[in-house]
């Protein structure tokens, strides 16, 4: 059995990979700030005697030197969350996202431990060439649209990663996350699924950002949790970037009436334009389906949770917890 390092340990993926890695016999060391985490996604597990929590930030290099010390494997999970939070706080995302990242790569290479680093399908920006390939083009916005401060961090990320990977033979590879949902997603940061699910059980209308034709594609956060657990520890995946996530795709505008009809719910559906939900100018993209095909081969991924049922999990989670 290993210990693991989970940087951002009590949030939405993070708690569901140390449940899944406890249940596994490992030893899980959560690191957590509770920016956007919390002590109830844990709650379930916090007492397990494999399992220890420490609240403080990965930026904390001193704690953070002290955890990696420990572990056998590092999952980097911490990042600003949410649209929201990165418009309004940009310098602290890519303080957080670039510098977080950095600290755990060096620390990582100092102490020969093996690196998860988590992207996102953002650093694939505007592109257009679909499905999204690992080794495609990535189109990016101008510097003064905010939203893409997050999409740059994250790229700036992989960047390091591989260079760490290339120059110092640090055991590294990355995924890039497309909309992974599940049980203990909050709606607070503007993630769609969850909130749209509260607003239709709460009969308040349910809103789309935007005219809701873009499509999205929803991948179950135990999908990602087979998926990483995989990528880590075999050799053969280090110093690649792997996409991770679901090609089944539908509009938001659907996945409203979707989620209308599962909960029953009386809700209007109701049209925000981007300038009045975000900022003027907000820049989103049309469709974002990953190419899967690197990680199926590579590790046999599949994903084995259509929407329907996510939606299904979600709403169970969502009256348990009321």
């Amino acid at each position: 059995m290993h210990t693991y390092l989970i940087t951002g340990g009590a949030g939405f993926i993070g708690s569901h990979l140390a449940e899944s890695l406890l249940a596994d016999g490992h030893t899980v060391l959560a690191l957590d700030d509770l920016s956007t985490g919390s002590l109830e996604n844990v709650k379930t597990f916090r007492d397990h005697p494999r399992f220890e929590l420490v609240i403080d930030s990965v930026m904390n290099v001193a704690v953070t030197s002290g955890l990696v010390d420990r572990a056998d494997y590092i999952v980097h999970l911490a990042a600003v969350v949410g649209v929201q939070r990165v418009l309004d706080s940009a310098i602290r995302t890519i303080h957080t996202i670039a510098g977080g990242a950095d600290i755990v790569l060096e620390l990582a290479t100092q102490k020969n431990k093996v690196v998860f680093i988590a992207s996102t399908s953002e650093v694939y920006g505007k592109s257009a060439d679909l499905p999204l390939s690992e080794d495609g083009d990535l189109l990016l916005g101008a510097t003064n649209k905010g939203r893409w401060s997050y999409a740059c961090s994250k790229a700036i990320n992989e960047y390091l990663a591989l260079a760490y990977y290339r120059e110092r033979q640090l055991p590294v590879v990355v995924a890039r996350h497309f909309n992974t949902v599940g049980p203990r997603q909050s709606a607070r940061y503007g993630m769609v699924l969850p909130r749209f699910i509260e607003q239709a059980v709460a009969g308040r209308p349910i809103t789309i950002y935007g005219d809701g034709m873009q499509q999205r594609c929803f991948c179950y956060v135990a999908d990602v949790i087979w998926a990483i657990k995989r990528l880590i520890t075999r050799p053969e995946h280090y110093g690649k970037v792997f996409n991770v996530g679901s090609s089944e795709e539908i509009s938001i505008l659907q996945l409203a009436r979707l989620v209308k009809e599962m909960t029953q719910s009386d809700s209007e559906i109701v049209f925000v334009p981007y300038d009045v939900a975000y900022d003027d100018g907000f820049e989103d993209m049309r469709r974002r389906i990953p190419d899967l095909r690197r990680i199926h081969n590579a590790i046999g991924y599949q994903p084995r949770v259509g929407l329907v049922k996510i939606i299904e999990k979600i709403m169970e989670h969502h009256y348990a917890s009321a």
